[in-house]
C-alpha cells in the first residue's frame, strides 16, 4: 500500500493557501528550501506536477488545485478531531453537513434549514449545492449527513439510504401586479397563450406543471427556462412572464420580489424530503428540521 506523507502534504497545502514558499516556511518555522524539498517529494510520490513557477510566484496546476482541496478537508477534519479530544468549545460543536439539490428553490431550502440554524451554538450547519448524483455519492462516503431534495431517493442509486418525507406544498402562479391583474380573471383558462417562465425539465415542479397544462389543454408561451430558481424569480420580477412556486414560500416571494398571486394550480403538489443513511434520524439538527417542516 502507498502511504501519504502528511508532512509533505501540509507543506504543499500551506504553499497553496499562502501563495508562496516563503510564507509557508514562516508558518512551519523551517527554511524555504526545506518547504520546496517537501513539495517536490510530494510531487514525486504522487507522480504529478502540483505547482509551476510564474514570475516570482507560484501557480497551482489543475491537479494541484484538486490535491489542495483534498488537503483542506483532511486538515479540517484533523482539527475537529483534536478539538473534540481536547474538549475545546469549538470541538464540542456538532457539524451538520447538508447537501441541497440544485433544482430545489433556495427559499424552500432555507425554510427547511431554519430550525437547525436557530439551535444553540453547539450546532454548526455547513451547506453545499449540487446535482442529485453528486450529492448522493458524497452521502454514500459520509461527506454529507443529509440531502434536502424535492424527490425521494431513486432506487436506481445503489446506495443504502432512506428518504424521510418532510411535507408538501400546493403550487401558486405568480406575476407582477400588471400581469396578475391581466390573467387573474378567468384563471386558469386565462393563461392559455400567456408568457410563462419555467424551471428546467429535470425538476419535479416542471414535470408537474407540464402535466397540469396538458390536463387543462393550456398552451402558455414559454419565455424562458431556468436551472437557477432565483434567476427565474428575477425574470418574473421584470415582468417577463408568470411562474409557479410552492405556496409555502408565497409570502417570502411576494415580499422579496414584489409579486402578486394569479391563481392556484389545483391538484399540483410539491413534496420535500430529507435523504440520509440513517433509517431513524439521530442528528439533533436533522430532527429539528423534520419536526418543524411544513
Amino acid at each position: 500500500m502507498d502511504w501519504l506523507n502528511y508532512h509533505h502534504l501540509l507543506s504543499f497545502w500551506l504553499v497553496a493557501r499562502e501563495g508562496s514558499v516563503r510564507q509557508a516556511s514562516e508558518i512551519l518555522h523551517v527554511t524555504p528550501a526545506s518547504v520546496s524539498v517537501q513539495v517536490k517529494q510530494l510531487e514525486r510520490s504522487l507522480g504529478v506536477k502540483l505547482v509551476n513557477k510564474q514570475g516570482r510566484g507560484l501557480v497551482l496546476t489543475e491537479m494541484g488545485k484538486e490535491v489542495a482541496e483534498y488537503a483542506s478537508e483532511i486538515f479540517s477534519t484533523g482539527r475537529e478531531l483534536m478539538e473534540r479530544v481536547k474538549g475545546n468549545p469549538e470541538g464540542k460543536q456538532q457539524v451538520l453537513r447538508v447537501g441541497i439539490c440544485d433544482v430545489m428553490p433556495k427559499i424552500v431550502a432555507f425554510q427547511l434549514l431554519k430550525p437547525a440554524l436557530e439551535l444553540d451554538d453547539s450546532i454548526r450547519v455547513v451547506c453545499r449545492e449540487a446535482d442529485m448524483p453528486q450529492l448522493v455519492s458524497e452521502l454514500a462516503i459520509h461527506k454529507l449527513d443529509v440531502i434536502l431534495s424535492d424527490t425521494a431517493l431513486d432506487p436506481l442509486y445503489k446506495v443504502q439510504a432512506y428518504s424521510h418525507r418532510l411535507g408538501e406544498s400546493g403550487i401558486v402562479i405568480m406575476g407582477t401586479k400588471e400581469l396578475a391583474k391581466k390573467y387573474r380573471r378567468g384563471f386558469p383558462g386565462s393563461i392559455d397563450g400567456a408568457p410563462f417562465l419555467l424551471p428546467m425539465d429535470n425538476s419535479v415542479l416542471r414535470r408537474a406543471m407540464d402535466q397540469w397544462f396538458s390536463d387543462l389543454q393550456l398552451t402558455p408561451v414559454i419565455k424562458g427556462e431556468f436551472a437557477d430558481s432565483a434567476m427565474l424569480k428575477i425574470a418574473g420580477r421584470q415582468g417577463l412572464g408568470l411562474f409557479a412556486i410552492p405556496s409555502c414560500i408565497q409570502d417570502d416571494v411576494s415580499a422579496i420580489y414584489g409579486l402578486r398571486e394569479v391563481g392556484v394550480a389545483e391538484g399540483v403538489k410539491e413534496q420535500f424530503f430529507a435523504v440520509s443513511v440513517e433509517r431513524k434520524l439521530k442528528h439533533p439538527a436533522v430532527i429539528a428540521i423534520r419536526e418543524n417542516a411544513m
